[in-house]
């Protein structure tokens, strides 16, 4: 009768090195990120993580925080930002040539809390008086630089309600901050990108007419420090893959062509 036992153990003996092998081979990857792609981001990494074995370590925030991050030194394999951010990045020779590609683009929108009544902000002159009418605004801490708390300031004062607006401010330390505080009935509006709106308890009442629209482009590169070029190109690959377009889509993202 033959042996059977010695083909099946030398299988298991197989089966358990390629299992002990596959953490070594399992990538941990830094990435500075704008919070406008984190919720999109965040879902994806879950499932490329299952797929890969690979771990992320998130920095999240406001333009200025990034800039800071990037300027410091901080290590990363991965930034996503801004373009006009990646754009300062690109002319001081910290991001590798080529690695650049464009993930799309996202609007500003104005959000209230779920049970509070919908105002019009149809026009410019409509979100003007929302503006007003609003007894709190949530906002990113203008220290931060965020895009949207820029660009809120930039209406506002064009309104002639700047002063108004900041007045009635509950400074927040992101989009998605100011969405939270906004939910939690902290603050009665927030102007944030659209991407950034997760918090349950408060909802997108639309976009701001595109003649006070700011569309911001974000991308994605490799830092010339980064210890994983490699795994971090092939994120990025996979990140603006066809596969992923609904995902963007569906979160309020124009996908780039």
């Amino acid at each position: 009768m033959p042996n059977t036992m010695l083909p099946l153990r030398a299988v298991m003996i197989a089966m358990t090195a390629v299992v002990m092998a596959a953490p070594a081979c399992a990538a941990e990857l830094k990435v500075i990120s704008a919070g406008a792609v984190r919720g999109v981001v965040g879902g994806m990494i879950e499932d490329y993580s299952r797929q890969t074995g690979h771990k992320f370590t998130f920095t999240v925030g406001p333009t200025g925080m990034l800039r800071n991050a990037i300027a410091s030194g901080q290590p990363a394999d991965l930034v996503i930002t801004s373009a006009p951010l990646m754009a300062e990045l690109e002319g001081t020779g910290k991001i590798t040539p080529g690695s650049r590609v464009d993930i799309g683009r996202v609007g500003l929108g104005v959000v209230i809390r779920d049970s509070a009544p919908a105002p019009d902000v149809s026009t410019p002159e409509a979100v003007k008086q929302a503006l007003i009418k609003a007894a709190t605004i949530a906002y990113t801490d203008p220290k931060l630089g965020g895009t949207s708390v820029i660009h809120l300031m930039k209406i506002s004062d064009g309104f002639g309600i700047k002063d108004l607006v900041a007045q009635k401010g509950v400074t927040a330390t992101g989009g998605n901050d100011a969405v939270a505080k906004v939910a939690d009935g902290k603050a009665d509006i927030a102007v944030v990108l659209i991407s950034e709106i997760h918090a349950k308890g408060a909802k997108l009442v639309g976009p701001l007419p595109e003649a006070i629209q700011l569309w911001t482009v974000y991308a994605a590169a490799i830092p010339l420090s980064s210890t994983d070029p490699a795994n971090a190109r092939a994120f990025i690959a996979a990140l603006t893959g066809p596969s992923m377009r609904d995902r963007w889509t569906k979160a309020g993202w124009q996908p780039a062509k």
